[in-house]
């Protein structure tokens, strides 16, 4: 109190300033008016008021009477000096104890951090400080609680190093609940740091950005390199390895926090790039990639050694087959032969089921690539030739595999080195897995299932039947061709189907619009097969009748032993124009016709049904008949297999 006018006063040996002989007012402040007395107040504050309340309880009077009022001032201020050093203090016991982890200088970004926290933590609140910024706590505690629980959560690196306690009586609004609280009653417990289960992993970072920035300072070269290998190998970043954080690596940073559910900063914090790098190195481990010299193949790659193991021979092809549920399959092609060879292999690699038809396809003259994306399988496979030798690889994988295989394709086409001078003969292998729908040991693709049709125009249009056409995913003309259904007739059982891509038929199908004669000579052209043959079966028969069963005119009943996949073929009189459509046998199992009785759908219904469509069908006007083997080559020039797939 060295700036107390009294104390100045004696000091000087002078008598109480706060009085005048005559006046019994207090000099210092004079007659200001009340508004003056509280700005004064309140400029000073409480300790610098203090004058003026002593000067208050001192009145006038005779000496004996100022003694003892200077006794009760000392006496006064004593006491409320005591009280104003106590006084904090209590408050600051009665209050609320939190501890404050983090301040942010917006709303935004301060709410963005609180939802980080509350993902680990149960207590999270925030509130907005008088400097502006805005404050995320945990709490409330007791003070002692506080002081526990910081320690405890400072040693286990929960928290950031320079969390701190604060109070209530620091905060001001608060925004965090959205939509804000009650304020849960204070802790009182002690922290429970044996008796809590062990704390849940955190996705809160362990670093501030400004941490984790200083903390990336420090990588050398070969570290920052890793890391943007490794989220180059994630098929987060497709920049350059140049050990620089530019804005791609942050960009790559930022997409693969959010993939982790971290806070996307771009900047990874000391236990983030520990983990990019665990996960990286373990997904390594278990690929077991590494040089494979295959001499006998003659061919050296990287391959997934810990998923896969040398089985057999079958040329062309060297398999490897999978030895972990991942279901990764690799062949080695190696092969004598000229361009024609390396042709031919890319047409069969296309029958395979190891290659879906979806894809992308590539043919030069030296070289392809396929690859197949199904809904069971992926595959990539690459074929050159160089030296009078075919060779090159496939390599299989499951779907849900796909961009960590992606990543291994690469790996495998850069590391690709045909070795000179060997090279698999064409006898290689036992031959005892040879069956029809085998190409060396791999299964051939096959359709679920098989009809006819036949080219009606010179753009490949085709009449086929409606038969199971609603049973497919997609639908291909000869096996290869994907066609669409752009009209059907459900009652007649006939459907229109145009290719989607150009397809020039090598011959399409005239109409007899003459009614034939009963027990007139037939003949039905159709994949009756299905698949297992690359050219329709000609089946002879004779016309039963010029109507159905129940007088129908828009059929004929045909008397031909025929199977299911002829619906949709031809019916042809004997000078190989179509007299109708075979349609499939009816569906009814109360009821079941001798197998000779078939239908057909004849010309003029047909005929009609077209030219709604606005399709021009081609009449005939052929009248001299073919002998059987003219009619077969014939038939088989404008009959197509329609194949359902799924």
């Amino acid at each position: 109190m060295s700036g107390c006018p009294f104390r100045q006063a004696r000091k000087r040996g002078q008598s109480s300033p706060t009085f005048h002989k005559s006046v019994a007012t207090p000099v210092p402040f004079g007659k200001r008016p009340l508004e003056s007395v509280k700005k004064t107040r309140a400029t000073l504050g409480v300790y610098g008021y203090f004058p003026l309340l002593m000067t208050s309880v001192v009145g006038t009077g005779s000496r004996g009477g100022l003694m003892l009022r200077k006794t009760i001032v000392i006496r006064v201020f004593v006491a409320l000096l005591a009280g104003l050093v106590w006084f904090p203090m209590a408050s600051a016991q009665a209050q609320q104890a939190w501890l404050q982890v983090e301040a942010q200088p917006t709303l935004a970004q301060a709410q963005s951090r609180a939802q980080a926290y509350t993902r680990s933590f149960p207590n999270v609140s925030g509130f907005r400080m008088p400097s502006g910024w805005y404050a995320i706590a945990l709490g409330p505690y007791t003070r002692p609680a506080a002081e526990q629980e910081l320690a405890s959560l400072r040693r286990n690196r929960l928290i950031p190093r320079d969390s701190f306690i604060a109070f209530s009586n620091q905060y001001r609004q608060q925004f965090w609940p959205v939509g804000g609280r009650p304020t849960p009653p204070a802790v009182t417990s002690q922290p429970l740091d044996t008796a809590q289960p062990d704390p849940q992993p955190l996705i809160i970072p362990d670093e501030t950005p400004r941490e984790a920035r200083n903390s990336e300072r420090l990588l050398t070269r070969e570290e920052r390199l890793a890391l943007q290998e490794a989220l180059q190998w994630g098929g987060f970043y497709t920049g350059g390895l140049d050990g620089a954080f530019g804005r791609g690596t942050r960009a790559a940073m930022e997409a693969w926090q959010l993939e982790k559910g971290f806070e996307p900063t771009g900047v990874l914090t000391t236990k983030q790039r520990e983990t990019l790098l665990t996960e990286y190195r373990a997904v390594f481990a278990a690929l077991g990639l590494r040089t494979v010299r295959d001499t006998e193949a003659g061919i050296e790659m990287t391959l997934p050694a810990g998923m896969i193991s040398r089985a057999r021979v079958e040329t062309p092809f060297v398999h490897y087959d999978s030895t972990t549920d991942d279901g990764v399959r690799v062949l080695l092609i190696s092969q004598q032969g000229d361009q024609r060879t390396l042709f031919g292999l890319y047409d069969i690699m296309q029958t395979l089921e190891i290659v879906p038809q979806d894809g992308e396809r590539n043919r030069s003259p030296t070289s392809f690539t396929l690859t197949g994306q199904g809904s069971q399988v992926h595959s990539y496979t690459f074929a050159r030739l160089a030296e009078d030798t075919v060779k090159g690889f496939t390599v299989a994988w499951k779907p849900e595999d796909a961009r960590l295989m992606n990543r291994v394709v690469e790996q495998m086409k850069e590391s690709f080195s045909p070795i000179s001078g060997a090279v698999l003969p064409d006898a290689a292998g036992d031959g005892a897995a040879q069956q029809i729908d085998l190409v060396s040991g791999l299964n051939i693709r096959r359709p679920d299932r098989s009809r006819s049709g036949f080219y009606i125009d010179t753009d490949g249009t085709v009449l086929t039947t409606t038969d199971v056409l609603g049973q497919c995913d997609y639908i291909t003309l000869g096996g290869e061709t994907r066609a669409t259904v752009t009209a059907r007739d459900n009652a007649l059982g006939v459907a229109v189907l145009t290719p989607v891509a150009a397809l020039a038929p090598p011959a399409f199908a005239s109409f007899q619009s003459a009614v034939p004669r009963l027990r007139s000579e037939v003949a039905v052209s159709g994949f009756s097969y299905e698949d297992v043959l690359d050219l329709p079966t000609i089946t002879f028969g004779t016309v039963a009748d010029i109507r159905g069963l129940n007088g129908e005119d828009t059929l004929k009943r045909l008397d031909v032993a025929t199977l299911p996949a002829d619906a949709g073929g031809p019916v042809l009189d004997q000078t190989g124009s179509v007299i109708g459509m075979l349609r499939a046998a009816p569906d009814n199992s109360q009821r079941a016709l001798p197998k000779d009785v078939q239908f057909s759908v004849n010309v003029s219904a047909i005929a009609s049904f077209l030219i709604n469509e606005g399709i021009q069908p081609a009449a005939s006007d052929t009248t001299q008949p073919l002998a059987p083997e003219d009619l077969t080559t014939k038939a088989s020039d404008f009959t197509v297999r329609v194949s359902c797939w799924n």
